[in-house]
């Protein structure tokens, strides 16, 4: 199954060091292929340079895709690391 969802990067500094390892973090042990596009860019989402070199600001709109077995759950965990900040408040 594939799911699709933009958000909306709410972190002061954008997708810097601590979202991006959180992000690969969540990633390393589901089974789904997570892809992020930005600026008509799209990466692996389990490789934190890939992430940091896409240069994501503070309000950027981006996209996520996820494909696979668990991407409901992938994709819930995401959208609610993204809405809380990963966790910066």
């Amino acid at each position: 199954m594939k799911n699709t969802c933009k958000v909306r990067v709410k972190n002061a500094l954008g997708l810097h060091t601590r979202p991006a390892t959180s992000i690969v973090q969540m990633l390393q042990s589901c089974k789904s292929k997570v892809r992020i596009t930005y600026r008509r860019q799209t990466i692996d989402a389990k490789s934190i340079l890939s992430i940091l070199m896409l240069a994501v600001h503070k309000n950027a709109n981006i996209t996520i895709d996820v494909e696979g077995s668990d991407s409901d759950i992938v994709m819930k965990e995401l959208v609610d690391a993204f809405e809380n900040k990963f966790g910066e408040g």
